[in-house]
C-alpha cells in the first residue's frame, strides 16, 4: 500500500495583484475587496468519496468535515489521469494529459514549465511550495518506466508482491465493523483490461474477508492521518489570524482502489481510483454548499488565477470553479460555466491499453486504445455505483453518442498511436544504454518473480514487439 503524501502550496497576497493584460476570463468573479491568500493542500491517493456518505461511516475526518461546513465541496471531482505525475502535471498546467504528453510517472512537464504559481508570482503574489510536488519529468524508478514502456508486449508479469497488511489500525479513527467487503466479478467475467491490471498487481489469487478488510482498514487509517495533517495547516492559519483572510483548497492527485475490483493502487477509471476530493473554503466562498457538477483537476489552474483576478489564457482545458462556489455576484455567472463532462486518460503501467474516460452527470464511458481492439465500458453510476455491470452493449445508442462526444474532445486513436511510438522509442533507447545485460536488469525489477522463471520467453516477446512497425495501422 502507498503511504499518503501531502504537498502544500501557499500564495500570499503581500502585494495587491496587478491587473493582467489580455486573455478572456472564463467565469471570473468580481474582485475581492482585499486580495486573499491561497493555500492549496494536495494529498496522494485519497478516495474522494470519503468526503461524503458513506465515507463518513467508516473513517473520522473532522477537518474535512470542517471544510465542508465552512466552504464548498465538489461531490463529483475527478483526476485527469489516475497516477501521480500526469495528474499533477494536469493540475499545474491546466491542460489535459494528451496536451502535456505526460504519458507516465517518468514523463511529466518540463522543469521550466510556466505554472499558475509562476503566473501569480508575476502578478504580485509571494509563493511557496512544500512537500511532494511531482509534476515534472525525470523522476520515479526504472521499474516504473520500463513497466510503462513495455505494457504493449504480449506477456503477463506480476509487478508486485501480493498485497497484505500486518499492522493494526487505531479503532478510534476507523470503524472496522463498518468497512464493507467490495463485490468482485469472477475472474472469467472480468473485462480484459481489468484482468491484466489485477494480474500485474498480483491480485488474482484468493483473499480472505479478513485480509481484504485489514487492507482497507489500513488505508482508511492513512486517510485519517491525512485529515490530521490538513488540520495542522488549518489550525496554524487560525493561530496566526490568517484563516479569515485565506482561501484553503484541499484535493488529491487520484484515489486508491483499496481492493475494489480486485485491485489496489490506482491506474484505473473506477470511482475509487479516479474520484478525488475537492473542497474550497475562505473569504467569498459559499458555506455548507455541495456542488454536484462534474469537475476535474485541470480546473485548479483557472480557479487560482480567477481568485487573484488574473485574466485566463485562452488555451486552458479547465474552467474556474468560482462561478460554482463564490458568493460574489457576477453578471457572467451563467456564461462560460464548466461543461457537463470531464475527461480523464491513462497511458502508464499496469494497464495494457490507453484508457479514456468521459464522465457526465449520469454516465461513465471508458474507451480503450483505438476504440476497436478492446471493448469499451459504460456504467450508469446512478443505478450501479459499484460499477459492476458494463452496459455498453445493452445501450448501443448511448455508447455511440458518448464515443462521438469523446472523439470531439480528443482524437484518442491518434493519441494512443503516439503513446505506442513513444513507449517503443524510449524502451529502445534504454535497452541500448544498458547493452547486452538488459535482461538481467529487468530480472531485478519488480517483475523478477516471473521473469526469472522463463527469461528467454519474455525476451522473445519483447523482440517480437520491437519488430512490429510503429505505424498506427499495425498497432
Amino acid at each position: 500500500m502507498l503511504l499518503l503524501w501531502v504537498a502544500v502550496v501557499a500564495v500570499s497576497a503581500l502585494a495587491t495583484p496587478a491587473p493582467g493584460a489580455g486573455g478572456q476570463r472564463r467565469g471570473a468573479v468580481q474582485a475581492w475587496p482585499d486580495a486573499p491568500n491561497v493555500v492549496l493542500v494536495v494529498s496522494d491517493s485519497f478516495d474522494g468519496r470519503l468526503t461524503f456518505y458513506p465515507g463518513s461511516q467508516v473513517v473520522k475526518l473532522p477537518f474535512i468535515n470542517f471544510m465542508k461546513a465552512h466552504g464548498t465541496s465538489f461531490l463529483n471531482a475527478y483526476t485527469n489521469s489516475p497516477i501521480c505525475c500526469p495528474s499533477r502535471a494536469a493540475m499545474w498546467s491546466g491542460l489535459f494529459t494528451h496536451l502535456t504528453e505526460s504519458w507516465n510517472n517518468f514523463k511529466g512537464l518540463d522543469p521550466n514549465y510556466t505554472t499558475w504559481m509562476d503566473v501569480m508570482e508575476k502578478h504580485g503574489y509571494q509563493t511557496q511550495k512544500f512537500g511532494k510536488l511531482d509534476y515534472t519529468s525525470g523522476h520515479h524508478s526504472i521499474s516504473n518506466r520500463v513497466e510503462a514502456w513495455t505494457r504493449d508486449v504480449a506477456f503477463l508479469l506480476r509487478q508486485e508482491g501480493r498485497p497484505m497488511v500486518n499492522l493494526v489500525p487505531k479503532k478510534t479513527k476507523v470503524s472496522y465493523d463498518a468497512i464493507k467487503i467490495p463485490k468482485w466479478s469472477p475472474l472469467s467475467e472480468m473485462h480484459p483490461i481489468d484482468y491484466y491490471s489485477s494480474y500485474t498487481k498480483n491480485c488474482t489469487g484468493k483473499f480472505t474477508e479478513k485480509e481484504i478488510k485489514d487492507i482497507r482498514a489500513f488505508y482508511y487509517a492513512m486517510c485519517a492521518e491525512t485529515d490530521a495533517m490538513l488540520g495542522e495547516i488549518i489550525l496554524a492559519l487560525h493561530q496566526l489570524d490568517l484563516l479569515q483572510k485565506t482561501i484553503v483548497i484541499y484535493t488529491s492527485d487520484h484515489g486508491e482502489l483499496a481492493m475494489e475490483h480486485r485491485q489496489f493502487y490506482k491506474m484505473s477509471m473506477y470511482e475509487a481510483s479516479a474520484h478525488v476530493p475537492l473542497l474550497i473554503m475562505g473569504p467569498g466562498i459559499k458555506t455548507n454548499l455541495q456542488v454536484s457538477n462534474v469537475v476535474s483537476l485541470v480546473d485548479i489552474y483557472p480557479t487560482m488565477l480567477d481568485i487573484a483576478g488574473i485574466p485566463l489564457p485562452q488555451n486552458l482545458s479547465g474552467y474556474s470553479l468560482l462561478p460554482l462556489s463564490s458568493m460574489f455576484k457576477n453578471e457572467q455567472k451563467f456564461k462560460n460555466l464548466h461543461p457537463p463532462w470531464i475527461l480523464s486518460e491513462f497511458h502508464g503501467c499496469n494497464v495494457n491499453a490507453s484508457a479514456y474516460m468521459l464522465r457526465t452527470n449520469q454516465w461513465k464511458y471508458i474507451a480503450y486504445s483505438d476504440g476497436a481492439s478492446v471493448l469499451p465500458q459504460l456504467f450508469d453510476l446512478s443505478s450501479d455505483p459499484d460499477e459492476l455491470t458494463n452496459i455498453a452493449t445493452k445501450f448501443p445508442e448511448v455508447t455511440s453518442s458518448l464515443d462521438r462526444k469523446l472523439r470531439s474532445i480528443i482524437n484518442y486513436p491518434q493519441v494512443s498511436a503516439s503513446v505506442h511510438r513513444y513507449n517503443k522509442e524510449q524502451f529502445i533507447k534504454w535497452k541500448q544504454s544498458i547493452g547486452q545485460n538488459y535482461s538481467d536488469v529487468i530480472a531485478n525489477l519488480r517483475w523478477h518473480q516471473d521473469w526469472l522463471k522463463e527469461p528467454r520467453k519474455y525476451e522473445n516477446a519483447i523482440d517480437q514487439w520491437l519488430k512490429i512497425h510503429s505505424d498506427p495501422e499495425n498497432i
